[in-house]
């Protein structure tokens, strides 16, 4: 009874979690990113049906880009006159950049770019000034939310609300006093962590590569049957520094390109990186089976991990880092990635070292290792012919929400 009550409960407080942050029409939005050099910029988000209430137009949810074209320039005079920032420097001027539609449930988000002019270095506070719509209606609601403060310890965070406005509240104050390079560290290594831990193309190849690390190959004179090619090691540690080596190995491989990546010094197509990463989980698990490189499994880590490192470099480049913050970020992924495989590690190779004289140890090999061949051939078809059968995405999205259920997200 209290184990349904319990799943009841963590789907409820999943769901309060999503509706606190959904797009409802009389919300407002101003999403800012900081950055260590001074810079601030972001956008306003206003809906299309608060739109029609400041403009007394009708526009639709469905608007299109040319239907809201004659509007852009009464609505950014219009936020320019209801909105101002200032700080001990004075007050920062709003430029106003690009404009853009984002659609959602509930109609569809007119977006305007900015940056904050004037602004030399990061103030210790910045009074921020908003009084959209409130005098159209006095329910509206305006928040503004720090997408982006990697000294503050915030990566692409928008759900992240830091001040909420209203009729009789328009305006608050942004305290940066707390921003340093260990919240940004300590941010990026949670990253590191977070997306070992969800990229399942890099857990199943530490996976094939873990598989084998508690049996010793038997001479070719001494096997007779596939499953009889196996045997098992006697003792934990030196089966454990084995398979520490191989992974060692791989650090160090994806450490090299994935820093090389991020400073652009060499970058390789996402369409072929990413199929190589699903190819060195097959070629991996096959040699599981019938051993390529004998002897040299670090070889087949330390090779293809240089391709997983462009694959996490690509994680770094989603994140939208400031080149001010680049080595402090790659030094915190970097570690953070490691500790998610190290927690990885701990969790299987016991389980396995528990396992390994069992008669049934050498199929887990042979059968684990067909179904990864099997999975990495799926994943080269989606990634060389630029498919996508959903499959993929059903499971991450399973596992985002385990991992959200869970509180460790």
């Amino acid at each position: 009874m209290m184990t349904k009550l319990s799943r009841v409960i963590t789907m409820l407080l999943f769901l309060v979690t999503t509706l606190a942050f959904a797009h409802f029409p009389n919300q407002s939005y101003i999403f800012i990113s900081v950055y260590e050099d001074g810079t601030i910029e972001g956008r306003f988000e206003i809906n299309v049906r608060e739109v029609n209430k400041l403009l007394n137009t009708n526009l639709k949810d469905n608007i299109s880009p040319q239907q809201i074209a004659p509007h852009i320039d009464n609505i950014k005079e219009y936020i320019l006159n209801h909105t101002s920032f200032n700080s001990e420097f004075g007050e920062h001027r709003i430029e106003l950049g690009d404009s853009g539609l984002f659609p959602v449930a509930q109609g569809t988000m007119v977006q305007f770019y900015f940056r904050l002019a004037d602004m030399k270095e990061l103030p210790n506070k910045l009074d921020v000034f908003y009084n959209c719509i409130f005098d159209k209606d006095d329910t509206h609601r305006g928040y503004l939310v720090t997408e982006y403060s990697w000294g503050e310890g915030v990566i692409n965070e928008e759900t992240n609300i830091s001040l909420s406005f209203t009729k009789d509240i328009t305006s608050g104050t942004l305290d940066f006093t707390n921003i340093s390079v260990w919240n940004g560290v300590i941010a990026m290594i949670k990253q590191g962590i977070w997306h070992i831990w969800i990229g399942l193309d890099h857990i199943l190849f530490l996976l094939a590569l873990i598989l084998p690390a508690v049996v010793l190959r038997k001479r070719d004179s001494e096997k007779t049957k596939i499953f009889d090619q196996y045997t098992a090691v006697e003792k934990f540690k030196p089966a454990f520094f084995f398979i520490l080596r191989i992974v060692t190995f791989f650090t160090i491989a994806h450490t090299i390109t994935l820093s090389l990546a991020s400073l652009k010094i060499v970058t390789l197509p996402s369409s072929l990186v990413e199929s190589i990463i699903a190819f060195s989980i097959g070629l991996a698990a096959f040699h599981n089976i019938i051993p390529i490189l004998k002897g040299k499994d670090w070889l087949i880590a330390f090779v293809f991990g240089l391709f997983h490192g462009f694959g996490f470099a690509s994680v770094l480049a989603d994140l939208g880092l400031h080149n001010s913050s680049l080595v402090y970020s790659l030094l915190g992924f970097n570690i953070g990635v490691e500790i998610g495989q190290l927690v990885i590690l701990m969790m299987i190779f016991p389980l396995l070292f528990l396992i390994r004289k069992r008669k049934v140890y050498p199929r887990i090999i042979v059968f684990g290792s067909v179904l990864l061949i099997v999975i990495s051939a799926y994943w080269m078809i989606e990634r060389l012919f630029g498919l996508e059968f959903g499959i993929e995405q059903s499971i991450k999205t399973f596992v985002y929400q385990l991992f959200v259920a869970l509180g460790l997200k």
